[in-house]
């Protein structure tokens, strides 16, 4: 498939029709759907009238936007007027949302088409795309594993070329951690440098929408197109979306370039062999290229996944105690009070992962353990922030691994702390509300992609672009 940047360029020319683009995108997905599961919900009638609605405003001369007919699929946490939005749970099955989302929004102006929405885990809690209520996601370069998680159905629609643009929510890796599974291009922006209005919240100081793509350039496009301030979200920051797309040209001229020591087989142990030379090899082709490439310890770092694992999941608790069967969503009628109506309705609604989470949750924020596990996470936080503040008054941008490891075959992290620590690289990042980007480099064990992170300071998303154009090329 081509390009989203080839797509909009074809389709405004007029070399190309909307409509025959989207049509290639539907073909493909009828085609591997049935083994990929990639979709929740594919929407083609919809998605074929927007596409002849941008080509009548090609032949009326007129400019439909950057993302002229690109078609596109989004993870099903982010709301869309009568479209379902499930977020794979069955609490949420069949639901429709009475809006879009500030990112639909977005992408709809830009000319994009959105073709389906797609699967996760379940409330985007996990790392694998196994805990769907709707069955497993699985990775397209060997459909025997799973394709990361928990943005796994967006990832997996890019790598096979269902779409060549796609969206997903990021709180502890999930847009990274499967787009390094699956070789895919993804990025984390900076928290509040894109509206989170519509999207389903799992850990509200974490969230963020973030694209999929097979290229830095369109992921450069994608994050112009959906960045910038919204009202409608108080945490949204006040300033216009940076142009990244001047920064794909610069090089690495004088870029300094920070590797996590943490990250690179030290503190933090479990990565494979193979990922580690190829991160190695990442800060080399830097160096090759004109950057000033150096080891860097953040310390902190090590704490990280034990932070966020008490204050994800006390967000989480608050987060879906919405879901009680009176407002929307499923009820299970069942009892002779409230009260029960509520418990016989979550039990049947959440799955065990969901439940997991929020029974941790609720364990961190309760009285007398309060202060003792939530409160010193949040200190710990505090520390990582400082950490990579002091490290980006030395560099530009940090490297490190996306993943500890390659795409792995389905059941086989079952524990839930082995899963838990494939976000080990990712989660600082969120923690601190920095800027990461995931791009394939070359490939480790069974011949499988390896993700390479570059992580940059806040609304620094100009110098990872401009590093991860740099590797990019290199692969």
């Amino acid at each position: 498939m081509r390009t989203a940047l080839e797509i909009a360029n074809l389709v405004r020319s007029g070399e190309l029709s909307a409509t025959e683009a989207v049509e290639e995108s539907l073909a493909s997905i009828e085609a591997q759907e049935p083994q990929i599961h990639a979709f929740n919900t594919v929407v083609a009638d919809r998605a074929l009238d927007r596409a002849r609605a941008v080509d009548q405003a090609v032949a009326a001369g007129s400019d439909p936007g950057p993302l002229a007919g690109v078609p596109i699929a989004l993870k099903d946490n982010m709301c869309t007027s009568g479209i379902p939005t499930t977020c794979s749970s069955k609490i949420l099955d069949g639901w429709k949302p009475p809006y879009d989302a500030t990112i639909v929004e977005k992408l709809a102006g830009a000319g994009a088409v959105l073709v389906g929405k797609t699967n996760l885990d379940e409330f985007a809690m996990g790392s694998s795309t196994e805990n769907s209520a709707f069955g497993p996601t699985r990775n397209p370069l060997n459909p025997s594993l799973v394709p990361g998680g928990s943005s796994g159905g967006s990832a997996a629609a890019v790598a096979a070329n269902m779409v060549p643009l796609s969206f997903g929510s990021d709180t502890g890796g999930s847009i990274r951690q499967p787009a390094a599974l699956c070789g895919t291009v993804g990025l984390k922006p900076t928290y509040g440098a894109v509206s989170r209005y519509g999207l389903v919240a799992f850990a509200s100081s974490l969230d963020q929408i973030g694209p999929f793509t097979n290229t830095v350039a369109d992921a450069a496009v994608a994050f112009e197109t959906i960045g910038g301030h919204d009202p409608r979200d108080t945490t949204s920051i006040p300033q216009p979306v940076p142009n990244v797309t001047e920064a794909l040209e610069r090089g690495a001229d004088g870029l300094r370039v920070g590797v996590i020591a943490e990250m690179m087989g030290g503190a933090i142990e479990g990565f494979e062999p193979e990922v580690l030379a190829r991160t190695r090899e990442a800060a080399d082709a830097l160096a090759a290229a004109g950057a000033e490439v150096e080891e860097v310890s953040l310390e902190s770092t090590i704490y990280g996944l034990s932070a966020y694992y008490l204050i994800a999941p006390a967000e989480a608790s608050s987060n879906l105690a919405r879901y009680d069967g009176v407002r929307y969503g499923n009820r299970v009628a069942q009892g002779t009070s409230t009260a029960d109506m509520m418990v016989a309705t979550r039990t049947a609604g959440f799955g065990a992962e969901v439940k997991r989470r929020i029974m941790l949750g609720t364990y961190a924020l309760s009285a007398g353990y309060y202060d003792a596990f939530y409160g010193k996470a949040q200190r710990v936080r505090t520390l990582i922030i400082d950490d990579f503040n002091a490290a980006y008054e030395k560099f530009d941008v940090l490297l490190s691994p996306t993943s500890p490891c390659v795409a792995f075959p389905f059941g086989a992290k079952a524990d839930p702390l082995t899963m838990y620590l494939n976000d080990v690289c990712t989660i600082p990042s969120n923690l601190a509300g920095h800027p990461a980007i995931s791009v394939p480099f070359r490939t480790g064990a069974n011949d499988l992609p390896v993700g390479v992170q570059v992580l940059g300071p806040m609304l620094g998303e100009a110098a990872i672009f401009q590093a991860a154009a740099v590797l990019e090329t290199a692969a």
